[in-house]
């Protein structure tokens, strides 16, 4: 089943899935940081298994003008007693939907480029996305 979270205080259901792609978030600071960002436009959803959020995709709503409107995918990540079961596939079905019925141009994420990522590389492929790009960043701090 997917979920959604609507407000921050329903995000500690979500933190483990959370930390186990973003090892920064945690108790003390997942309302500020994910709430914040669902302040400015961050979607989250989720699968649930047994009371447990399993896998979680969040994503927003951008226009560029290389790539039209578009989703813009965040965060994808499975808790890993449950990948391979198709968690996270459900999760971008969901948001290819959504871009689909909102008359988007397409949906748009990058992902590390680290033996770890490998997995979802092979379902990003599977799910119909190519490799347009290298991803260049700069971070002060």
């Amino acid at each position: 089943m997917i979920k959604t979270i609507q407000h921050p205080d329903e995000l500690l259901q979500v933190l483990p899935v959370v930390r186990a792609l973003r090892p920064n978030v945690n108790e003390e600071n997942i309302r500020s940081l994910i709430g914040g960002m669902m302040q400015r436009g961050y979607h989250l959803i989720y699968t649930e298994e047994d009371g447990v959020a399993t896998a979680f995709c969040g994503y927003r709503y951008s226009e560029h003008l290389a790539w039209g409107r578009v989703i813009y995918v965040d965060d994808l990540g499975t808790l890993p007693n449950y990948r391979g079961k198709g968690y996270a596939s459900a999760l971008l079905e969901r948001v290819f939907e959504t871009a689909r019925k909102q008359g988007l141009d397409g949906v748009h994420l990058d992902s590390g480029s680290i033996p770890a990522r490998y997995d979802a590389h092979r379902l990003y492929l599977k799910k119909g996305f190519n490799i347009t790009s290298f991803h260049f960043a700069t971070n002060w701090g």
